[in-house]
This record gives structure tokens, sequence and C-alpha cells, in this order.
């Protein structure tokens, strides 16, 4: 379970900031369940090794890091909603093979499995439109339903209401605004509770109970 802290912004607000990200980890969507209003962010350079294009799961050995592979730019930075997708090692096929692995005895993986498997085989061009559509499945499943809009242009900073977390949720930070307490894992007597993986981690373990504990 998630515990609410205090944010590095003032109060938590109804308003928050967010990097594009792929299968998100748990503190995401936490932040999305008591968020009104989210601004998702497009119009950043894109970075390497982030949660835009990673994410982490519980396999049998231990933390798995998925990551899409992008096409390189040629030398200068990208915006993250020009980063193509590349089809290199058939990607979506070894994801979907790692996640049936790694969570086919959960046990929730037979009732949402029909719902994630088609972002696995429909091809996408860029991977801010493949991040998107992801959210909004996993957004539904969850029955959060923050209002979402999109960044015109880069905005460095915002006021007092607005909570940034555009850089803040990051696979090798800590944001301080959660204690992660833990759920059901079936790999957990293997290697101890693994915080703040992927939301599927979440759904998988704890199905319609995933709701309870990213809004406590």
């Amino acid at each position: 379970m998630l515990q609410q802290q205090e944010p590095p912004l003032g109060g938590w607000g109804s308003i928050v900031c967010l990097s594009s990200a792929y299968l998100a980890p748990v503190e995401y969507y936490s932040a999305l369940a008591k968020a009104e209003t989210v601004f998702l962010e497009h119009c950043d350079y894109y970075v390497k090794q982030t949660y835009r294009n990673r994410c982490h799961i519980a396999a049998a050995n231990g933390v798995m890091a998925l990551s899409i592979p992008v096409e390189k730019s040629s030398g200068e930075k990208m915006l993250t909603r020009d980063v193509r997708i590349s089809d290199h090692n058939d990607w979506q096929v070894q994801h979907w093979r790692s996640i049936e692995s790694a969570y086919n005895s959960t046990p929730f993986f037979e009732y949402y499995k029909d719902d994630l498997l088609p972002f696995f085989e429909k091809k996408w061009t860029f991977l801010f439109d493949y991040n998107v559509e992801i959210q909004a499945k996993v957004l539904e499943l969850l029955d959060i339903q923050p209002t979402i809009k999109y960044s015109m242009a880069y905005q460095p900073e915002f006021d007092a209401e607005t909570v940034d977390l555009r850089e803040s949720i990051h696979p090798k930070k800590e944001t301080g605004l959660y204690v992660s307490k833990p759920y059901y894992q079936v790999f957990e007597q293997r290697f101890g509770f693994q915080p703040n993986l992927s939301i599927i981690d979440l759904l998988f373990n704890m199905g319609n109970e995933s709701q309870l504990i990213i809004h406590n």
C-alpha cells in the first residue's frame, strides 16, 4: 500500500504534471488517482533510461526491466512526442513472453490478459502514442478517471497549485512522496516484497483490490 507524505511543491494539489511512461510504476498511478487534472508532458526532450520507454516486473529470477527500443536520432535532441518505436528484435513478442512467464500463475492474469495483449500485437509508430493508449486502458481497468491534458509547449516551472513529477518519478530516484507497503506478489517468498514495480504487477496479483491500494 502507498501512504502519502508531503509532496515537494506545496500541499498535494488537484493538478499534477507527469512525464510519459510505459506501464508506469505504482506510485505514478497513485499520483494519477489523487489528481483531478493531469498534464501529460510530451514537449520535453526525450531522456534515455527512464520510465518513458521501460518498466520493471517481478520475474522468476528477480526484478526484470522491459525496454521499448526506439529509433536513434542523428545526435540532436528529440522531443518525446517525436520519438519513434523501433522494431528491433521483435520487442513486443519478447515483452509479452516475459510478462506471461512472470505472471501466468498470478490470481488475475487470465482476467486481464485479453485487455493487454492487443498492445503487444498492434504496431505503433510513436512511443508517446503507444504510452498514451496503454495508459488509457490501465486507467479504465483501475476505474480512475482524471482529466488528462497535453502541454502545447514545454513549461519549465509551474505555480504552487501544481505538483510537478515529470522528473521525480524515475527508475533511479526516490520521490519521497510515498512509502511502499507490501501487497501479495507471486514470487514474494523467493525474493521478498519488491516495491513500486509496474502497475501490471499490482493488477495481476491483486485484481480489483488494486484500486484500494493506489487510492489509499
